[in-house]
């Protein structure tokens, strides 16, 4: 036994190493979990190809459109000039003197909109620079102040964000992105103060140390002060138009799942639970009509980069859905091997309550694997069958099992070896000893706030 738990650790291990330093996911993932089968001596081309091959296939099938079409939506923002007229219009509306809550709101607003999180670093970067450096405010805090906007509270706890943390347990659970709102809106609140109180404290102490902007950094943008920006209202109309169709069409008037027979939705296309499918559903159209109003209000600006735009966005959504779909099979073999028995018993025996035990194997598997996503995606594999047994027989209801999934997911995904923080400190042209130490307090606190919240629903159901 010790041999079988030993193989998927090493696996893991490896698959973290491998991604710190930089190596593809969806190269190195199938050869760490080939290891893993060969370790505990199972079959190893059956493996691949029948349990890997099928579950990443599976995996692309259900969330490729979202990926694909967030990724475009995000771009067009940013070529019609949507995506920075909103970012300067925050940035400058609060002023120098609250630059660190200036650009935490800006990236929250582009991110609850939609917007990808890394065309959200690319897009407020140089507004954050400017005002730091105008505020004389260490540009180290500007990855975490970023990441406290963009990677945390409206990326998952928010009720209604469209970002794929907040859609993937949808599938699992047979809920909407608007699941057990008040639980979110209380989440997103801890999260968004404690991540405030640490940045303005950090920057009270560089204060007091007679620390400012700093010079000599690299990749230091450009601002050109005659640039001009679109009328706020006209920037914000595609964020809105997303968010108010996700809502209509997943819950309201317009609910899709009145749109079809269920009967021949079961017969023909073997949908057994309509609500299964619908949220997808209606983020497939609210992007789809999010795309069209950001092309619609700039078309004369988009139109001569929309063939490249285009290609860059469909290219990002390729490798990001691939990387989260590798370790997708990755999971899911996993589970086959003896050994996971073991290490299941382990997070499920750590508590008897389904949210503590949930947050505990999201969190942990988001770390090991340096993806949200991956690790959300991972963990209900595996054991969203279970959650869901487990939550019926003591009458929790599935949209609390979303939302403490959902922001579990991101809490440990943010270690060194995650790729949005290897980005975002390429953007800012900063390095991990210069600024990780903040991206880590904002992940310590929203780590915290979830498992805060999971032990308080366990206290009143």
């Amino acid at each position: 036994m010790f041999i079988e738990v030993l193989s998927i650790v090493l696996s893991l291990g490896l698959l973290m190493f491998f991604a710190y330093r930089g190596y593809p996911v969806i190269v190195f993932a199938p050869i760490f979990t080939l290891l893993a089968v060969v370790l505990s001596g199972l079959a190893l081309l059956p493996s691949y190809t029948e349990t890997f091959m099928t579950n990443a296939a599976n995996y692309v099938k259900s969330f490729f459109p979202i990926f694909l079409l967030g990724a475009i939506f995000g771009k067009v923002m940013e070529l019609s000039g949507a995506a920075s007229s909103i970012a300067h219009t925050i940035v400058r509306a609060l002023g120098s003197n609250r630059a660190i809550l200036a650009v935490v709101l800006a990236c929250a607003i582009l991110t609850y909109g939609g917007v990808s999180l890394f065309v959200v670093a690319f897009a407020v970067y140089p507004f954050a620079s400017a005002i730091f450096r105008e505020a004389n405010i260490p540009k180290r805090l500007i990855p975490g102040t970023i990441a406290l906007g963009a990677f945390t509270f409206t990326m998952d706890a928010l009720p209604g964000t469209p970002q794929i943390q907040n859609i993937i347990p949808t599938t699992y659970f047979g809920t909407d992105a608007y699941a057990a709102p008040v639980v979110g809106i209380i989440g997103a609140i801890m999260v968004f103060a404690g991540g405030m109180l640490w940045l303005e404290r950090r920057r009270k102490q560089a204060a007091a140390n007679g620390e400012g902007y700093g010079t000599g950094h690299t990749n230091e943008p450009e601002l050109q002060q005659t640039q001009s920006y679109m009328n706020i209202w006209l920037a914000i109309l595609p964020l809105a138009i997303v968010l108010i169709g996700n809502y209509m069409f997943s819950r309201g008037i317009w609910t899709v799942e009145a749109w079809y027979d269920p009967s021949m939705l079961k017969e023909s296309f073997k949908i057994d639970k309509v609500k299964n499918v619908v949220s997808s559903w209606a983020l497939i159209i609210a992007l789809s009509l999010g795309i069209i109003t950001a092309i619609l209000i700039n078309v004369r600006q988009v139109q001569t980069k929309l063939a490249s735009g285009l290609t860059a966005a469909a290219m990002g959504a390729l490798l990001a859905i691939f990387n989260t779909a590798s370790e997708v099979g990755f999971g899911n073999v996993v589970k086959t091997l003896p050994g996971f028995k073991v290490i299941q018993g382990w997070i499920l025996g750590a508590s008897d309550h389904p949210l503590v035990s949930e947050a505990l194997a999201v969190n942990v598997l988001a770390g090991v694997t340096g993806s949200a996503s991956g690790g959300l995606s991972i963990a209900l594999e595996v054991m969203g069958k279970q959650y869901m047994e487990m939550a019926s027989a003591v009458g929790i209801s599935p949209e609390l099992l979303h939302r403490i999934a959902s922001m579990a997911s991101g809490g440990m995904d943010t270690l060194p070896h995650n790729g949005a923080v290897i980005t975002l400190l390429a953007i800012t042209g900063l390095t991990h000893r210069q600024s990780y130490k903040d991206i880590f307090a904002i992940t310590v606190v929203k780590t915290l706030a979830v498992f805060i919240l999971a032990f308080g629903v366990s206290l009143f159901v």
